[in-house]
């Protein structure tokens, strides 16, 4: 069975306001936009080059808003992707190397947090000792 993550929901106080930064400022394509019902309506946007979408609104998730913090999205260039957020004025923190990859974080107007990882180089992981027999 195949299984591929396509969207995830994105809790928030004011779906206009969040399709504002995420379309208009943070440059996502944005994919639907629907008023369901009078108690239900539908915003889903996709990062560019991305398979996963995200999707917020009214009346679609019980998520308390600002608590989505578990976004990661990986780039070639972290340094330019920082670059490019703070040109479109986003708050990004300023890129930080670690073993496992260079990463720049953002919030949205809510508090949902994104982190934006490049990789490290293939095979320049640093591998940490193997914890001794009964540690675990």
């Amino acid at each position: 069975m195949d299984c591929r993550i396509e969207l995830i929901f994105i809790p928030v106080t004011d779906v206009d306001r969040a399709r504002d930064f995420y379309v208009d400022t943070v440059g996502f394509h944005l994919d639907i936009e629907s008023r369901v019902d009078e108690n239900t309506r539908f915003v889903q946007v996709t990062p560019v080059g991305s398979a996963c979408s995200i999707a917020f609104g009214e009346g679609i998730t019980d998520m308390t808003p600002g608590t989505q913090n578990g976004i990661q999205v990986v780039v070639d260039d972290a340094a330019a992707a920082h670059a490019d957020l703070v040109a479109r004025g986003v708050d990004a923190t300023t890129p930080q190397t670690l073993a496992w990859g260079t990463f720049t974080s953002f919030s949205d107007p809510d508090g949902n947090t994104w982190t934006v990882q490049e990789l490290p180089p293939p095979g320049s992981y640093a591998h940490l000792p193997e914890p001794e027999a009964g540690s675990r």
